[in-house]
């Protein structure tokens, strides 16, 4: 597996699956959540109703992750996850852990062999970056799965250099 780091705008990596980091909805909201349902158009949210109305009518749980069409986004498909809103007073760090783990599997399901992150959570719930980065690369890097290419495509110059510092305290791996 091989990890790079970009900055950048993630609805326009050119993978098989672009993770995107949902509400519990689905139905889309501020941050990466809604730059993925403005540029993949109508297509995402009408699957997203269509799990809405199936199997998750109380909306994805947090952790777990779940797969729709990437509709006009330069991608296969979109693999929602919903990440912990960020707690002094409670550890929900597994939680962002599912998160990754969670999207590589359904990526596995899909046969997908390059995948793009976001940095989970950080926005609007607030998990410290440096702390999210860490989990990140961390279960990401520990987690068996046949995708080969990992991107973590991070907007701001701060998530991305949280990251580089994590990636680089993680060590090379064996595909480095």
């Amino acid at each position: 597996m091989r990890i790079t780091l970009f900055q950048g705008d993630i609805t326009e990596q050119q993978v098989d699956v672009v993770v995107n980091a949902a509400n519990s909805s689905l139905l889309g909201g501020g941050g990466v959540d809604g730059a993925i349902h403005r540029r993949g158009g109508p297509a995402i949210l009408a699957e997203c109703r269509r799990l809405r109305a199936s199997q998750y009518g109380k909306g994805l749980p947090a952790g777990e992750a779940v797969a729709t069409t990437a509709g006009d986004l330069p991608a296969r498909w979109v693999v929602h996850t919903v990440g912990p809103v960020f707690s002094s007073s409670e550890d929900r760090s597994e939680l962002l852990a599912s998160c990754y783990r969670e999207s590589l599997r359904v990526a596995d399901g899909l046969g997908a062999t390059s995948i793009s992150f976001p940095a989970i959570s950080t926005g609007v719930y607030r998990w410290p970056m440096a702390d999210a980065a860490r989990i990140a690369i961390t279960t990401v890097r520990t987690t068996p799965s046949k995708v080969e290419d990992v991107r973590f495509v991070l907007f701001t110059a701060e998530a991305h250099a949280a990251f580089e510092e994590a990636l680089s305290s993680a060590g090379p791996t064996d595909g480095d």
